[in-house]
């Protein structure tokens, strides 16, 4: 699964005191939840949709329980595609683990914040998105090499092609 995180620059949300309030502005900045008015059309307010509600109402709720796709279809009254969608969109962020269902004998699998917190959780992410920009880093000196390779080589004349006239009656 590909990593994704909406990189912003922002002010730490540490003087709001209202959980609501800062979870949801930070599933914004991260890119999970999306950008806009606290009303988004049939959806009615963010608090309300199906992707606020999953991370609010179920991992959150007990970060150490593991959920189950049937459980939280039933929780969200939604389709099992739509909570797939929604869990995979956290996986992207890496802040979920799936966790073995064995115990109850169907060999399902459960989902849970990472270690049952979000805060270490969160340390997944964070080392991810370090090695994204490392990455990114070594692509940009190697641009930068080759710019200035091509710098000190002495210019080309660049000569036009001849062009090519085809067909009959053509000008």
């Amino acid at each position: 699964m590909p990593f994704e995180l909406a990189l912003r620059y922002a002010t730490p949300l540490t003087p709001i005191a209202d959980l609501d309030e800062v979870l949801r502005e930070f599933l914004r900045l991260v890119g999970y939840l999306p950008e806009g008015e606290e009303g988004r059309g049939s959806e009615g307010p963010v608090a309300q949709s199906l992707a606020y509600r999953l991370v609010h109402d179920c991992f959150l709720r007990d970060t150490a329980r593991p959920w189950y796709v049937e459980e939280l279809t039933a929780v969200l009254r939604t389709s099992k595609p739509t909570v797939y969608r929604h869990i995979n969109k956290l996986k992207a962020l890496d802040l979920l683990e799936e966790v073995g269902g064995a115990a109850d004998g169907k060999g399902r699998k459960g989902y849970r914040l990472r270690y049952g917190n979000l805060a270490r959780a969160w340390d997944f992410t964070e080392a991810n998105a370090q090695n994204a920009l490392r990455r990114y880093r070594e692509t940009v000196n190697h641009l930068q090499t080759l710019i200035e390779k091509r710098a000190s080589e002495p210019a080309t004349k660049v000569v036009p092609s001849p062009r090519v006239v085809r067909g009959a009656g053509a000008r």
